[in-house]
């Protein structure tokens, strides 16, 4: 056997995506995302699964940030929810929501953990779905000010920042396939939400 090295100053991390783990899909001002649409709606599930609950990393975060601890991780990169944040996608601020992500963010620093924060693991406003979502230019300026909004109030502790997680598979499950959220199948909508997301 070989041994493979990892240069000096790799970083040994763990990864989710809020949709995923988080949970508390209408609480505390949340507003809907395309996935809680779409996982609502019977047909695209097989097992009709959800991420209503998840591992409901939104009440149990410190746990979560206990066992990243121990199991020795360096860095955790998760993604916000942008309807936590911007329950319409745009105007009116959550600040539960960015609370929420406050004390996470303080918490793995407290325990010696980087965080990496995405800001776009496919979970929409479905308020901006009903407006066109990626295939409509207005997600743009949409995304700028949620961006905005997420890196002012957290961008003093948070160095590691990335906007989109797999833009291809936004773009071609969502809008081309159908297969992700929103469950699009028009080719036309998912060459304009690749424009978009790259732009």
């Amino acid at each position: 056997m070989t041994m493979t090295s990892f240069p000096e100053g790799f970083v040994w991390g763990v990864a989710t995506s809020s949709y995923q783990i988080e949970g508390a899909w209408n609480e505390d001002g949340k507003g809907e995302s395309i996935w809680d649409r779409f996982t609502h709606t019977p047909g695209h599930i097989k097992d009709n699964s959800t991420g209503d609950v998840a591992c409901d990393h939104y009440h149990r975060w410190q746990e979560d940030v206990d066992i990243m601890k121990a199991l020795g991780a360096q860095a955790y990169r998760f993604s916000i929810c942008w309807p936590r944040i911007l329950p319409s996608g745009r105007g009116k601020v959550n600040q539960a929501g960015l609370d929420f992500y406050s004390r996470l963010v303080d918490g793995l620093l407290d325990s010696g953990i980087t965080p990496f924060i995405t800001l776009y693991h496919w979970d929409m406003p479905q308020a901006l779905q009903d407006e066109g979502g990626w295939p409509s230019r207005a997600i743009v300026d949409a995304f700028v000010e949620y961006a905005d909004v997420t890196s002012k109030a957290l961008g003093d502790r948070v160095k590691h920042w990335m906007t989109l997680n797999e833009p291809q598979v936004s773009a071609v499950m969502g809008y081309q396939i159908g297969r992700h959220a929103p469950g699009h199948a028009d080719l036309d909508e998912a060459l304009a939400a690749s424009h978009h997301l790259v732009l």
